[in-house]
This record gives C-alpha cells, sequence and structure tokens, in this order.
C-alpha cells in the first residue's frame, strides 16, 4: 500500500472519536482496499452550500462524528469572534431520523458547551423548519439542523443558519471554513458531555413550547380560514420527521379528512420504500398517488424527509389527479400571497432564483409589487429578502424556488414545506368556493398574466473526468455562443460568472430568448452533474382555448430542449 495513504489513514483512525467508523478504517486496512481508503481520504468534503453533506462512513470525505465535531468546532470559533453575546444566545441544534443524526446532535452539542456556547438542543427529531424558526424566534446566535434532505439513506449533512435566522452566506461560510481548516484532530478538540454541559447551563433542552410557538404562527398564513374545509388529502411524509406537524397544522385549520399514507407516516432513516426520498423522483409518489384513488382525494400533499420541500397535486376539472411542477405550484401559492391578503401590504415583495420561472415576476409586476431573482438557493433568498426590507422597506409575502422550496411569509427565513402545505390546502379550499380546482385558478393566471412552461434536464458525467468534462462544457457554451436555440433567436447573454446584476459571482450562463423564452445552464453544487433550465413562453391566439396553446407551447419546448442539447453535444457533452 501506498506509504502516505497508509500514514494518511491511520492518523484519522487515531484521532477518530468513533469506534465504529476507526474500526472500518482498520477493515479497510485489512483488505488493501487502496481504492476505498482514497477516495475517503482524498478530500475533506467541502463547506459549502450552507454547510455539508456527504456518505456516512470513515474519512474526511464524509459524514461522521470526527468531522462533525471540527466544523461544529469552526462554527462555535467563528461565532466567539464575530457575534457579540454568541455564548449566551446559543445555538440552535435539530436533527433528522436519518442513520447518525441523533449522534451527530449531540457531538455538535458537546463541542459548543466546551467552547462556553448553549446548545439549545431539540429534544425530539424535528423538520429543518422549525429548527430555523427556533433560531429566529429564541434569538439564537446560530442554527445547525443536521440533515441529508432528499438524498438517498447513505447520505447525512449539516446545514447552518445565522443569527439573522437564514442560512449562512459569504463571507461567514469562509469565516468558518477557515477555523475548521485550524481545528486540528478530532479527539483533541475541547468536548463536554451532556450531563456536564446541562449542569453548567450549556445544555439546554427546547420542545414543545416551540412546536406550539411555530404551529400558531403559521396558523397565521392561513389566508381563508374555514373554507373548503371538507376538502379530502392524502399525504406523505415520504420517511422523515414531518408527518406530525403538517398533520397537526392541517387539523389546527379544520382540514380533518386527511390520509397519511401509513407505509412512509413514521421516521426511518432506512427509507424502506423509496430509494431517493425526493419527491420529484420517478416513482416516490407512487404510494400517495394510489392512495389518492383508493380514497377519492381532491389533494395530494408530500413533504421530503426534512420537510423543508413540498410537493402538491389536485384534480382537474376532469377529475384527473395531477402535480404541479414546482414553478406551477410557486406561481399559484406566489398570486395567492399577492392577491389574498388583507390587508396588502404597502410594498410587498415576492422572490425567486434565476432558473426558476419568470411568471412570478410577470404577476408580480402586472400588480404592481416588487420581485427579485437571486442565484440558486434559498440561502440567497431569503438573505436577499432581509436587505430589501431592512434598504427598500419591503414586506416579504413569498419566495420560491423550482426544487420544490417555498417561503410564506417571514414566519421562518428558509424553505417549509409544512407552512406551504397548509397554505396550499387553504387555498385549494378557496378554489373550491369559487367552483374551481387549484389547476383551474392556474388556468385563470396564465390568461391574465402569459402561459409559461418549463422543462429541466440534468446530465451526469461522473469518473475522474467528469468535473472537467462539465467545466468543458461551460467553457464551450462560454468561448461559442449561441444565437439561435431551438428556432428560437437569442436577445441577450447572461453570464453570471463575473457577477450579474448586483449578484454574486455564479457558473451560471444564460440566454434570453426572442418572446420572452429562455435556456439557462449550470453545474450542480453537490453531484456529477450539469444542469439545464428551459423555459418557454407561448402566446394563446384570438379566442384560442388554453389547453390548445399549451399543446403547442409543448410542442415547442421540446423542440427547444433538443435543439439546446444537440449545441450541448458539440460543445463536450457525451452523447
Amino acid at each position: 500500500m501506498d506509504t502516505a495513504l497508509l500514514e494518511k489513514a491511520l492518523a484519522w483512525r487515531d484521532a477518530d472519536p468513533d469506534p465504529e467508523t476507526a474500526s472500518e478504517v482498520d477493515r479497510l486496512l485489512a483488505a488493501g482496499d487502496e481504492v476505498e481508503l482514497l477516495d475517503r481520504l482524498r478530500a475533506e468534503l467541502e463547506f459549502g452550500t450552507a454547510g455539508l453533506r456527504g456518505l456516512f462512513g470513515a474519512g474526511p470525505n464524509r459524514m461522521n462524528r470526527a468531522v462533525v465535531r471540527r466544523a461544529t468546532a469552526g462554527v462555535a470559533r467563528h461565532l466567539l469572534a464575530t457575534v457579540p453575546g454568541a455564548a449566551r444566545k446559543g445555538v440552535v441544534i435539530a436533527r433528522d431520523a436519518r442513520r447518525g443524526s441523533d449522534d451527530f446532535a449531540l457531538e455538535a452539542a458537546g463541542i459548543l458547551a466546551a467552547h462556553g456556547i448553549r446548545a439549545l438542543v431539540f429534544e425530539d427529531r424535528a423538520p429543518t423548519p422549525l429548527g430555523a424558526f427556533a433560531v429566529k424566534e429564541l434569538g439564537a446566535a446560530a442554527g445547525i439542523v443536521v440533515t441529508a434532505s432528499h438524498n438517498p439513506p447513505a447520505y447525512n449533512g449539516y446545514k447552518v443558519y445565522w443569527d439573522n435566522g437564514a442560512q449562512i452566506v459569504p463571507p461567514v461560510d469562509s469565516g468558518i471554513a477557515s477555523f475548521i481548516a485550524a481545528a486540528g484532530p478530532a479527539n483533541a478538540l475541547p468536548f463536554m458531555p451532556r450531563a456536564e454541559a446541562e449542569a453548567e447551563g450549556l445544555f439546554v433542552s427546547l420542545g414543545e413550547d416551540l412546536a406550539r410557538r411555530y404551529h400558531e404562527a403559521i396558523g397565521k398564513l392561513v389566508l381563508h380560514p374555514g373554507k373548503g374545509r371538507d376538502l379530502v388529502a392524502v399525504y406523505t411524509a415520504m420517511h422523515g420527521v414531518g408527518a406530525r406537524f403538517t398533520l397537526e397544522a392541517l387539523a389546527r385549520s379544520g382540514f380533518t379528512s386527511v390520509h397519511p399514507v401509513r407505509e412512509q407516516n413514521e421516521p426511518d432513516g432506512a427509507f424502506p420504500t423509496v430509494s431517493f426520498p425526493n419527491p420529484e423522483e420517478p416513482g416516490a409518489l407512487d404510494l400517495a398517488l394510489a392512495l389518492c384513488e383508493e380514497t377519492k382525494a381532491d389533494l395530494l400533499l408530500a413533504n421530503d424527509p426534512d420537510a423543508d420541500r413540498l410537493a402538491a397535486g389536485a384534480r382537474d376539472a376532469g377529475g384527473e389527479m395531477h402535480v404541479f411542477s414546482g414553478n406551477e405550484l410557486g406561481v399559484l401559492l406566489g398570486a395567492y400571497a399577492l392577491t389574498q391578503r388583507t390587508p396588502r401590504p404597502d410594498r410587498p415583495l415576492v422572490l425567486t432564483t434565476i432558473v426558476s420561472s419568470s411568471q412570478l415576476g410577470v404577476i408580480a409586476r402586472d400588480l404592481g409589487a416588487s420581485y427579485a431573482e437571486t442565484l440558486t438557493g434559498f440561502k440567497w433568498i431569503e438573505n436577499r429578502a432581509l436587505e430589501l426590507e431592512r434598504e427598500e422597506n419591503r414586506t416579504t409575502v413569498f419566495g420560491y424556488e423550482e426544487a420544490l422550496g417555498y417561503s410564506v411569509g417571514d414566519v421562518v427565513r428558509d424553505k417549509d414545506g409544512i407552512s406551504a402545505a397548509l397554505v396550499f390546502a387553504d387555498l385549494a379550499g378557496w378554489c373550491r368556493t369559487r367552483g374551481l380546482t387549484p389547476w383551474g385558478w392556474l388556468e385563470e393566471l396564465q390568461r391574465a398574466h402569459g402561459l409559461f412552461l418549463s422543462a429541466q434536464k440534468s446530465v451526469t458525467i461522473s469518473g475522474a473526468e467528469g468535473a472537467a468534462t462539465i467545466a468543458a462544457i461551460m467553457n464551450g457554451f462560454r468561448q461559442r455562443p449561441p444565437t439561435v436555440i431551438g428556432g428560437l433567436a437569442v436577445e441577450e447573454t447572461r453570464d453570471y460568472g463575473a457577477g450579474f446584476a448586483g449578484l454574486p459571482p455564479s457558473n451560471v450562463v444564460a440566454y434570453l430568448l426572442e418572446g420572452g423564452s429562455r435556456v439557462t445552464l449550470r453545474p450542480s453544487g453537490t453531484e456529477p452533474k450539469i444542469k439545464y433550465y428551459f423555459e418557454l413562453r407561448e402566446s394563446p391566439q384570438d379566442g384560442e382555448d388554453l389547453p390548445t396553446a399549451k399543446r403547442r407551447g409543448e410542442s415547442r419546448l421540446a423542440a427547444l430542449v433538443a435543439g439546446f442539447v444537440r449545441l450541448a453535444i458539440d460543445r463536450g457533452q457525451p452523447a
């Protein structure tokens, strides 16, 4: 075995506070598995995207107790250096039901306490939105949520919030990363066990009071209480921690005919009925859709495992159940917040990202509301919302991203699948009193503000050459920008690499096409993928019914996707 690799493996094992992952290194050494050891030891999980996310296992390139200790030491030391009163204010700690989450939460608490910082720890497993809510509600200095959200069962993660209640952005992330780099071996870090920390007042349990305050806060987001409460709904928690909270929120608002998918209702980090617990993945909603037919449900509601995302469906005028795309649901919830809240705020603000549908921006403009676009990710949405509230006296009423993330109002400064489910059910009840389904109201919005159709395509390019190939594709488009895509002329090219319209630099390129259509491409921040986002704006002809215009638009959208893929292949994408 390579000497340097052997020395690195032994050093990691000897510094690992967890006997289980330490013995995992021993087993790999005994087997002489250099490939696996190299993958685990060649690099450290990058602290970014508001924290850490990776496969569970031994080594710095995995999620384990040693990595969590070092990350938390970085958070603690950066807090003490930059946030006045951080030790007294404390850090909220929440976790989901994945493998390792209970242990990781206690590891984080022990490191914080050893640094003199109060650890405010949820006694039970809690959804991510509740953790984010608690940071704001308690005036904490920061928050840590142990979760890998909707990733496969083998993953876990660690998400960080700052004292404004939102996920961290630069320069906080790089500041924490620098302290992590200087932290040293995990077993050499100061650590205080729970019993000692409790005795010192440095471990504080959080529980039902925070849950009650959260429910009271999101209950105020309901705009038409009592209307359409006879609707029948199906709900799935996707084996996550959302069931208790979402079902209670719906019941508090009068939705009593809600059928949970029993096979997926209890927290289970093994995710026995889905290999990829993401409501967007093919097959993930099969059990819920089957229960919809069995119960003749009007609505389908689905959270991902940490309940920060929402997928939703409703029956159309013909009685068929269809699931909304992330953009369609975002447009519905955003329009609802803009048109149904009374009294309407003087300076309402809605936000979305540069890869989400621009239809919300058109609706906001038509209604005289403010609109902002940010980079991909809710950390950007919420931090920008806070800026505009502070600098321009705006009132944030809604933010969303197309990957099923929605934030209604400012109760939680992050995406919240629980409150979004409650507000969507309220929207559906209001539609029912008007003789419509949510699909019918979406058609009304499209007639009034334009028909926007969207699609997304992700191309996975794994292996040692994957990152280089993805970079070559991005460079190919920058060096040879197209003038026509799918028969539509390119009217403007936006390269966000050097920053654009006040946004931070990001490896994203967008092409604005004639007629209001758009194509955007970017590499994934967490997977070996390049992602393409397509939006086509269709204009119904005089007297034309919307379904006919939509079919024509879908055909044109397919041509746009095909035309762009040909350009991507010409610039290095595998065929």
